[in-house]
């Protein structure tokens, strides 16, 4: 299982950024997919979970309404559309199957001014 996250980087409050993660070894468009973020000193959190065709997708509070989890079974590829992002959303971003324990190396978002 290989996952691979890209797109972070350095935003300011209130911008948007959209990040990916590429995902192989596994039957991608069979499972659900997740998003967990870690900032610094805090423990990992869950953020976004979609299910295996994109239907379905729950959100934790508090980013609802301003990330929008999304996936490309063609690809293998997952996203996540997130904005109007704030100081608290900079963490690591890692996507992984939601029901295995396999996890890539994330992606760094930072909001600040």
């Amino acid at each position: 299982v290989q996952l691979v996250e890209s797109g972070g980087g350095l935003v300011q409050p209130g911008e948007s950024l959209r990040i990916s993660c590429v995902a192989s070894g596994f039957l991608f468009g069979e499972v659900a997919m997740a998003w967990y973020r870690q900032s610094i000193g805090k423990q990992v959190e869950w953020v976004a979970v979609i299910g295996p065709t994109g239907r379905d997708t729950t959100y934790t509070d508090s980013v609802k309404g301003r990330f929008f989890i999304s996936r490309d079974n063609a690809d293998n590829t997952l996203y996540l559309q997130m904005n109007s992002l704030q100081p608290e959303d900079s963490a690591v971003y890692y996507c992984r199957p939601a029901d295995m324990p396999y996890w890539g190396k994330g992606t760094e978002v930072t909001v600040s001014s």
